[in-house]
Order: C-alpha cells, then structure tokens, then sequence
C-alpha cells in the first residue's frame, strides 16, 4: 500500500518541480529581455567552420528577411556562375534581391593566385558600395572567409568595409577559416563542425541538398 501511494505522488512531485524550474527560467529570460537593449545599428555576423551549412543558414536569414520586406544583396565571391537552387529561388524576388556572383569557381580550378586576388578585390569593391549605399537590411558576403583566410583580400580592408556600411545594413561573412580578427570583431559568430558528410563516403552532391 505504501509503495503504491509513494507511485502516486511521483508523477505530482516531478510536475511541481518541473514547474519550478520553469518558473525560474521564465524570471531569468525576462530579466535578460528587460536589460537588453537595440544597438541602434545592423549586426555582422559569421558563419564558419568545416561543417556543411555556413552558405546555407545564410540563405535562411534571407528569406527571414524577405518575409519582413527588407532588400537583399549577396555578393558571392568563389562560387562563380555555379547553377545554384538558392539563386534561381531568389531570383524571383527582382525587386528585393540583387545577386552578384564575382568569383570564377573554386580556387582548386583557377589555380591562378593573381587572378583569383584581383577577382576577390573586385568583389569587395562591390560589396562596399552595397554596404555603405543604406540601400539593403542585408548583405551576405559568401566564402569571403576563405578567400581572406587564403590571402586573397586583407582582413583589414574587409573590416574597414564592414565599419562604414550604412548603419541599418546587417551582414553576414560565410566561409570556412574566419580570421580572429573578423571573429572578435562579429556580434554573432557560429561554427559549423563536420560530424559526417556524404562526400567522404563517396557520395556526390545532390542537387537540391548540396547545391
């Protein structure tokens, strides 16, 4: 009898204490939303590591920001005119998308340094303009981390680009390899970590998943 009603009151004692802890939690997030407060100023944010999806949460936040009105611009300098699934969906925002793509491919295929510098330099001359221009919520820099981490672009003139962007444009840096600099600099910076990827078993990418 008394293991029975100890039964009982188990389920009743983990549900006070369940509403305990959420009670806490809920005090906790609200003070830290009373005490937060707007910048005043768009974000940069960084999306790197080795791990599939920097490019691809990216195209995430765009399309969060379409539902909100704002324009867009990306500037992608490796991918080139790869035929991607995210540009021919985001082409069908005209009005609210600009799409540059800069690059001329990987930089294993140029296998031309002083070409592959002078593509990326051109690139972040465009960039900057879209930045300071006030013109877009939004720009997204994709895999400039890499072609700075690679040499191709010095970091400090990519952070001189970022700090005279007009004070409403959030952007965001993609790639692997973000440099400490652009990393300290970042309000946000996630880091993608490979745990298992269908190229390494041989598996070619996948139209639609990869590309």
């Amino acid at each position: 009898m008394a293991r029975r009603q100890a039964d009982m009151t188990k389920p009743a004692d983990e549900a006070t204490g369940h509403r305990e802890r959420m009670r806490t939690l809920q005090s906790e997030v609200r003070r830290k939303r009373a005490a937060a407060s707007d910048p005043g100023r768009g974000l940069v944010l960084v999306h790197t590591g080795d791990g599939k999806g920097k490019s691809s949460s990216a195209f995430g936040v765009i399309a969060r920001g379409l539902g909100w009105g704002w324009r867009v611009a990306v500037v992608q300098f490796i991918k080139g005119e790869w035929k991607t699934g995210e540009r021919q969906f985001f082409e069908r925002f005209p009005d609210q998308v600009v799409w540059r793509a800069m690059g001329e491919g990987f930089t294993w295929d140029t296998q031309d340094r002083a070409r592959d510098v002078e593509v990326a330099s051109g690139a972040l001359a465009a960039a900057r303009e879209m930045l300071s221009s006030g013109d877009f919520e939004l720009v997204v820099l994709d895999e400039i981390n890499v072609v700075m981490s690679y040499g191709y672009l010095e970091t400090g003139a990519v952070l001189q680009a970022l700090q005279a962007r007009a004070s409403s444009t959030n952007v965001i840096l993609t790639g692997r390899g973000a440099g400490d600099e652009v990393i300290a600099y970042a309000d946000l910076v996630t880091e993608m970590r490979e745990v298992k990827h269908p190229f390494t078993a041989g598996i070619r990418a996948q139209r639609g998943i990869d590309y």
